[in-house]
């Protein structure tokens, strides 16, 4: 049985457009992976910004577009980054990542990505999952800050969600399901709703 943590969509009106690619993270070392992330955030952003509804005449419009595109831009990014980085190299699990967007009073968009992740690394995520929505994001976000600065050798974790949280007013969700028993395997979609 799926576990969801956070604020998970998980299903959308089938009228709205999305946008979904696939990556195979065993095709390319990581490090030259890492150069496609930036095309594909910038081309996921692009495509989101055309369904904004647009006043050309009207400056504010234009700079919702322009903020708009940013946010989507640096949620695309991060969720990618993180998908390749935490995959679960020996499953071969090819990683999603899209884009949905819900519209009600405005727009919100909704990316997500998948990835399998381990089993010694699922508690550990879980953990990190809990305390996030648990906490207050600008506290969390002081806290990791003075972890990386007492150890120049901790990786603060957790930057990337914090920084959707405050500056984006994101909001944020995960499913966890087992996709395969024997050997098992666990996938985890996170998935950020970004109000636009």
């Amino acid at each position: 049985m799926p576990q969801i943590f956070g604020d998970f969509v998980e299903s959308f009106p089938p009228e709205q457009d999305s946008l979904e690619l696939t990556f195979t993270p065993s095709s390319l070392p990581i490090k030259k992976r890492w150069r496609s992330n930036r095309l594909s955030a910038n081309f996921m952003a692009d495509y989101f910004s055309n369904f904004l509804p647009v006043d050309e005449e009207d400056p504010a419009h234009q700079r919702r577009i322009k903020e708009s595109k940013a946010a989507v831009n640096y949620v695309a990014n991060e969720l990618l980054e993180n998908a390749l980085k935490f995959n679960d190299q020996a499953t071969k699990f090819k990683i999603k990542f899209g884009i949905y967007f819900l519209e009600e009073d405005d727009v919100t968009a909704v990316v997500f990505a998948t990835n399998s992740v381990s089993a010694e690394g699922l508690d550990k995520f879980q953990s990190f999952i809990q305390e996030l929505l648990s906490s207050d994001p600008q506290e969390l976000y002081v806290q990791q800050i003075e972890k990386s600065a007492e150890d120049e050798n901790s990786v603060a974790s957790g930057l990337g969600f914090l920084t959707m949280l405050n500056d984006y007013s994101a909001k944020l969700g995960w499913k966890f399901e087992i996709v395969q028993k024997d050997p098992k395997m666990i996938a985890v979609t996170t998935m950020v709703l970004v109000p636009v």
